[in-house]
């Protein structure tokens, strides 16, 4: 979710963690000011719940992943945020054979996140008039930019649905947009087989949240001192 150096240029199909250095649990919390950075991380991945459930009862579209949690959710008869948790353990153990080592931002956001999705289901009214839908769906996706920027800049490590794209654009060379790419198509055409709802949010999510992230991630990005990854030379870094 690997350098800090502000001249490194990326597009926007690059992961949004790509920045950041593969640091052991141990390593992030010793890399220090936990202070700002573990309230920010938990912010953050509040919000990202709370952003997914305006997107959700804006009706306009889910975030991708969240057209196949609501399909599921569906057929289950459970809550999307109990989905969201359970496939947020079986994408980690996706990272077994990638070799992926999670954070402690990324065991906060398999838990969290989907606890928040459903909080903000439970308090947020579903509009029934188009401009209040619109401008929920609006406000998901500007303050689920804002929650990625945070989470990611507090350097607690990648998401899981992040951190299984980064693992396997790197196991197998493909290019991580490809990677990316076609893993949020088949979800979503899961999701859709499913009965999830896809629309023009989904769409709008998929094409704005990098370029959103992108100008403010250096807004929340924490500087912390630099650690050498475990296992790691220099070289590589």
């Amino acid at each position: 979710m690997i350098s800090l150096a502000p001249k490194r240029s990326r597009t926007q199909h690059e992961p949004r963690q790509a920045q950041f250095p593969d640091l052991s649990p141990v390593e992030q919390l010793r890399a220090g000011r936990l202070a700002r950075r573990l309230p920010q991380l938990y912010a953050g991945l509040v919000l990202y719940g709370l952003t997914a459930a305006c997107l959700i009862r804006s009706r306009l579209g889910n975030a991708p992943w969240d057209v196949l949690h609501q399909g599921i959710a569906a057929h289950l008869g459970v809550s999307i945020g109990t989905v969201t948790i359970a496939v947020s353990v079986l994408v980690l153990l996706g990272w077994i054979p990638l070799r992926q080592m999670p954070g402690l931002g990324t065991l906060s956001n398999a838990l969290i996140v989907g606890l928040a999705t459903n909080l903000g289901l439970a308090i947020l009214p579903a509009p029934h008039a188009v401009p209040a839908q619109i401008a929920l769906m609006a406000a998901g996706i500007a303050g689920n930019a804002v929650a990625t920027a945070m989470y990611i800049g507090a350097r607690f490590g990648p998401g899981p649905r992040d951190g299984l794209m980064t693992g396997m654009h790197r196991r197998t060379g493909r290019p991580i947009w490809i990677v990316r790419t076609s893993l949020e198509v088949s979800v979503v055409v899961a999701g859709i087989a499913l009965g999830g709802v896809f629309g023009v949010g989904t769409v709008l999510y998929a094409v704005t949240i990098g370029p959103l992230v992108q100008p403010l991630l250096p807004l929340f990005q924490v500087r912390t001192a630099e650690l050498q990854p475990a296992g790691r030379s220099s070289a590589v870094r």
